[in-house]
């Protein structure tokens, strides 16, 4: 099997706002595509990674807050969530651009490993707002959408030179 070469998706990559699709079977590509994604993620150095931001149309991400545990997850989804908590987000395909998101503080969260057994994490704090965007990556939301009229008016720049790079390097979807 070949080996597969990830990159990262730039805002305005038509990727990005594509609700993804579930794995309906986990398999050898699904568990090499999650460790390239945790490998770009690191080199990033990022905190999570959705597969629409490496141009995969499946639900699958990698999250890792620095706790030496890395979550490789699969049709992960939301069922429980509470309290709230606001915090300024960055995205590694939004490079440059924060924006304050509120999210719910603790949230419970059901997705198969990449064995595709069933796996429940209970999460709080930090490790609850990263599962919450990269489930909302998902479902082709990016922290942008949670920015009001006036943090989108003062990005307009930023984000049109994204759109710009994107276009330029989009490449196919996998």
């Amino acid at each position: 099997m070949a080996k597969t070469e990830l990159k990262i998706r730039i805002y305005g990559d038509p990727a990005l706002s594509r609700k993804s699709q579930a794995v309906k079977e986990v398999t050898p590509r699904h568990r090499e595509i999650l460790s390239s994604m945790a490998q770009l993620m690191y080199a990033g150095e990022g905190i999570g990674l959705a597969a629409p931001q490496v141009g995969i149309n499946e639900t699958m991400i990698v999250v890792d807050i620095g706790n030496s545990s890395l979550y490789k997850l699969i049709n992960p989804r939301i069922i429980k969530i509470s309290g709230s908590q606001t915090n300024q987000e960055g995205c590694l395909s939004i490079p440059g651009v924060c924006v304050k998101v509120k999210r719910a503080n603790k949230v419970t969260v059901i997705a198969l490993d990449q064995d595709a057994k069933e796996v429940t994490i209970k999460a709080e704090g930090l490790l609850a707002c990263v599962l919450q965007h990269e489930i909302d990556h998902l479902k082709g939301k990016t922290i942008v959408d949670y920015a009001s009229i006036f943090v989108k008016l003062r990005l307009k720049k930023t984000l049109k030179e994204l759109t710009k790079q994107s276009k330029a390097k989009t490449c196919q979807l996998l």
